[in-house]
């Protein structure tokens, strides 16, 4: 028996609260789960995994959430308050992405290692500066008077594409940092699997979030 429009519009929805809320949970977790597992402040290099956590996987994830309609946690804001949440949530994501790299870099020349020697560095610096640029062009979203050549329609789907590939970035930073020395010889058997499924699961429930709820709505528009 096939299922009427508004049914299978409840299912989607319902869905998509789901995932959004799970989403929630396992970027915090996971973030936690680094922190513990780095213990900040036992040495230079602790702070690096934790700060890099909590920008791409906790941070990053929040501020993207913002908009949902179905699972956002500040859905009583305005949708001008909810861009001004989730440009401070980026904001915050870029300076702990910047400050963290920034100490990596200090604790390899303190040791006299080479930098960008690895698949995970290359993919974190990438990710931090397309974070620096993506915080950028939303300024010209908070502001638009500033580019008044540009219609503001095709700058909200441009930021959101590139917003998209910026996570995306910064998920696969994760994912390769779960392949290194450092975790490897802490993390393994099925709790190493469990971490590597984190950044795996935000980044569909983003992208799902993202292309649905956004950038289809906005291909369809004339």
């Amino acid at each position: 028996m096939a299922l009427s429009v508004e049914t299978e519009s409840h299912i989607y929805r319902a869905l998509r609260t789901a995932s959004g809320a799970a989403a929630h949970l396992v970027a915090l977790g996971f973030t936690i789960f680094v922190a513990v597992l780095a213990r900040p402040g036992s040495s230079l290099f602790s702070w690096h995994p934790m700060l890099m956590s909590l920008a791409f996987s906790f941070l990053m994830t929040e501020a993207l959430l913002v908009f949902s309609p179905e699972s956002s946690l500040l859905r009583s804001l305005s949708r001008k308050g909810r861009a001004r949440c989730h440009w401070v949530l980026q904001l915050l994501a870029l300076l702990c992405a910047l400050l963290g790299l920034g100490l990596v870099i200090l604790h390899k020349e303190q040791l006299g290692k080479a930098h960008l020697a690895t698949w995970h560095g290359r993919a974190g610096l990438i990710a931090v500066l397309w974070a620096g640029l993506q915080c950028s062009g939303g300024v010209g979203l908070l502001y638009p008077k500033l580019l008044p050549r540009w219609p503001l329609a095709k700058l909200k789907l441009y930021h959101a594409t590139s917003g998209l590939v910026g996570y995306l970035l910064g998920s696969a930073s994760l994912l390769l940092g779960m392949c290194s020395l450092w975790f490897t010889a802490t993390v393994t058997g099925g709790v190493w699997y469990l971490a590597v499924l984190c950044p795996v699961i935000t980044s569909l429930v983003i992208m799902n979030q993202v292309s649905n709820a956004y950038l289809y709505r906005k291909r369809i528009q004339p």
